[in-house]
């Protein structure tokens, strides 16, 4: 239990309720930093020498006696009997006679002194010293004791010293949390004193007979020094160390936010047990933290704010303000109770959200036409594109381009989704933009420089580029999304083109051997076929630079050009056979020679199996001589391959010449009726003219 002073127990004026928040004498302060008043201990019991006189010794005496015959622990004044055991018996008059010489000897005991006062606020006794200033005050008020020297304004005089160091060590609270907790506790249980006398004055007198001095206020007064305490740590930029290629604006933020954190931290953990609940402590601290940031980012968003000021802000007020804050669970719990809202207006950050948006947009766009610039440049000069596993590849445009768009779009995200979604949709528009300048200057290289050293290696890498496209497009662009077919388009445009220009020589050493067959009427098929194979192959190892999927699509291109170009020689109408034997070592050639096509493409890595049935369905066509069956057989043709139409037939059906002129009819009729309505899932008669 608490030791009370010798003067508050047994004084005219006592203890008032609620003075029980003083510290324990023997508590023991920690160590406390230059910057705050000393060490001391609360309310520690003086001795009777210095300030008491022999009528109090009478009178403990007295209450003494009363106290150990009645069993009650102590005897306060204002309703203050505190009962620490079995209440007094009624009707003993002993006891009561005691308490009346008790009280009669009170009267001619002296408060303390304002010396008495002062120097206890000068050993920070500030528990003490209040209680004291309360003793003064009121025997001023009741005019009770004859020749009191001391004057209402004396009284005020020590208030002002002893609010001056109550306020001084409230303002330094955050600090003192850790560093001195009881110098801070003393404090925070004057106000607390201060407040409750207050209110017992408050309710003991009428509103209209208040004097001047009370109610102190001294709530009010706290509130205002929370507020000057926060915006003075608020402004004092110099604590948080310098951040490097951080501008101003950057470190401000950076400030107020470590700043508010680390504060209300200190504030959720230790300041608020010390106060009451009626105080709202946290509530009040962290809405003036609040609202002086909100009204600086305020200030800053209607400033003019260079670009990268204006993504900082942002990502305060969308990500690090509402997340990083409650990092720390004991502060996110408050905070949660508190709901602070948002660092500015929603009509404020629409409006940064589209200068930002506007900006990146430009700076993207920029950036996207800089790097086709370098490219263009980088084709002029006589250098061999370089490899990247093996593959010849353009390291600006398959990395930069992609990595700009990229990054782009995750710094957007990192402020909020909303904006990251709306700043993909705008690059997304660009990229199509991109991909047309880029195919344009693609187009206008490979018609103006078809004699550079490098053709070929440039046109492949420019190839392989459009794969780093690609894998993003299919990655990052939704289906639905009208920009993604574009891209797609334009990719294909590229890549097709680059294919044409690739695959011209090679076709054009082909086109005279594919002449061979009609001339010779397939005899010495199996050289010429050899013939070709091994002129395809030589040029097919030129293509092992091309990344795979584009390896792939080019041979399935040599592929289907192979068997179509084999086609076109039996629709030639150069070959017309009577006899059924001759039209049988016909269908032996073509299938042999389909065989060995087959055989050459897919260990080249043609993936195109859908191609490996037209010319071993065109010999099985040759061989029947059974009408029926020849239906059947061109039914399963054109079903295979619904590109097929009556001129192809017709001229392949040449060869044939045993076929009346009403059995040609018949099968050229089948065809019509089931070719109407399918469409080829890829072409191949479709890109065979007949003459």
């Amino acid at each position: 239990m608490m030791k009370m002073l010798p003067f508050f127990q047994s004084g005219p004026f006592g203890m008032r309720s609620g003075s029980e928040g003083c510290i324990d004498a023997s508590r023991s302060f920690e160590n406390t930093s230059a910057s705050v008043a000393e060490q001391v201990p609360a309310c520690p019991e003086p001795s009777a020498d210095e300030i008491w006189s022999r009528d109090q010794e009478k009178i403990r005496e007295v209450l003494g006696a009363a106290c150990r015959a009645s069993r009650a622990s102590s005897i306060t004044s204002n309703e203050s009997c505190i009962s620490a055991g079995d209440s007094p018996e009624k009707g003993n008059k002993g006891i009561k006679g005691m308490l009346k010489s008790a009280f009669k000897i009170v009267k001619k005991t002296k408060p303390p002194s304002v010396k008495q006062v002062m120097d206890l606020l000068g050993e920070q006794k500030l528990c003490d010293a209040i209680q004291h200033l309360f003793a003064l005050e009121r025997s001023l008020s009741s005019k009770s004791e004859e020749g009191l020297n001391t004057s209402q304004k004396d009284i005020e005089s020590v208030y002002e010293v002893l609010k001056h160091k109550v306020f001084s060590t409230l303002k330094d609270s955050v600090l003192l949390a850790k560093t001195n907790p009881d110098l801070l506790q003393q404090a925070v249980e004057a106000l607390k004193e201060q407040e409750k006398e207050d209110q017992n004055y408050m309710s003991e007198n009428p509103p209209d007979q208040n004097m001047q001095f009370r109610p102190r206020k001294w709530k009010e007064l706290w509130m205002a020094t929370v507020k000057e305490s926060v915006e003075a740590r608020m402004k004092d930029t110099s604590c948080t160390p310098r951040t490097e290629n951080l501008s101003a604006v950057g470190q401000n933020l950076l400030h107020m936010g470590k700043t508010m954190k680390e504060d209300l931290t200190v504030v959720a953990k230790y300041i608020n047990k010390l106060y009451p609940p009626e105080f709202n402590v946290f509530s009040i601290y962290a809405e003036l933290y609040h609202n002086y940031f909100a009204s600086q980012a305020k200030k800053n968003a209607e400033s003019h704010l260079e670009d990268k000021d204006i993504y900082l802000l942002l990502s305060w007020v969308h990500n690090f303000y509402p997340k990083d804050m409650r990092k720390d669970h004991a502060l996110a719990m408050e905070l949660d109770k508190v709901k602070l809202g948002s660092l500015l207006p929603s009509s404020l950050s629409k409006e940064l959200e589209n200068k930002y948006l506007d900006s990146e947009e430009v700076t993207v766009k920029n950036s996207l036409s800089r790097c086709l610039d370098k490219e263009i440049q980088r084709w002029k000069e006589d250098k061999e594109p370089e490899k990247l596993n093996g593959h010849f590849q353009s390291e600006l445009l398959g990395i930069f381009v992609i990595q700009s768009i990229y990054s782009g779009q995750k710094r957007a995200e990192d402020i909020s989704k909303a904006v990251g979604e709306e700043l993909s949709r705008r690059l997304l528009k660009e990229l199509p933009a991109f991909l047309r300048s880029y195919r344009d200057a693609f187009e206008d290289f490979k018609e103006k420089s078809k004699k550079h050293r490098y053709y070929k290696p440039i046109l492949i890498a420019n190839i392989n580029t459009c794969w780093n496209f690609r894998e993003y497009t299919q990655k990052y662009v939704a289906e639905k999304d009208n920009s993604k077919a574009d891209i797609l388009s334009t990719l294909a445009d590229i890549e097709n083109s680059g294919f044409d220009v690739l695959l011209q020589q090679l076709f054009a050493q082909l086109k005279p051997m594919y002449k061979k067959f009609t001339e010779n009427k397939w005899d010495s098929s199996s050289e010429i076929m050899n013939e070709i194979i091994k002129t395809t192959s030589k040029h097919i190892s030129d293509f092992q630079t091309l990344k795979d999927p584009f390896y792939h699509a080019i041979i399935e291109k040599i592929h289907a050009h192979l068997v179509k170009e084999y086609i076109m020689r039996l629709l030639k109408r150069k070959v017309s056979l009577k006899t059924s034997a001759q039209q049988q070592t016909l269908a032996q050639h073509i299938s042999k020679n389909a065989a060995d096509l087959e055989t050459f493409c897919t260990s080249n890595g043609s993936q195109a199996t859908w191609l490996n049935s037209a010319l071993p369905k065109l010999a099985e066509i040759i061989r029947l001589q059974n009408l029926d069956a020849i239906k059947i057989e061109v039914a399963t043709l054109a079903k295979t391959y619904p590109d097929i139409r009556k001129r192809h037939l017709e001229a392949f059906l040449h060869i044939k010449a045993n076929l009346s002129r009403s059995e040609l009819k018949s099968i050229l009729g089948y065809l019509a009726d089931s070719t109407a309505s399918t469409q080829p899932k890829a072409p191949l008669f479709s890109n065979i003219n007949v003459s």
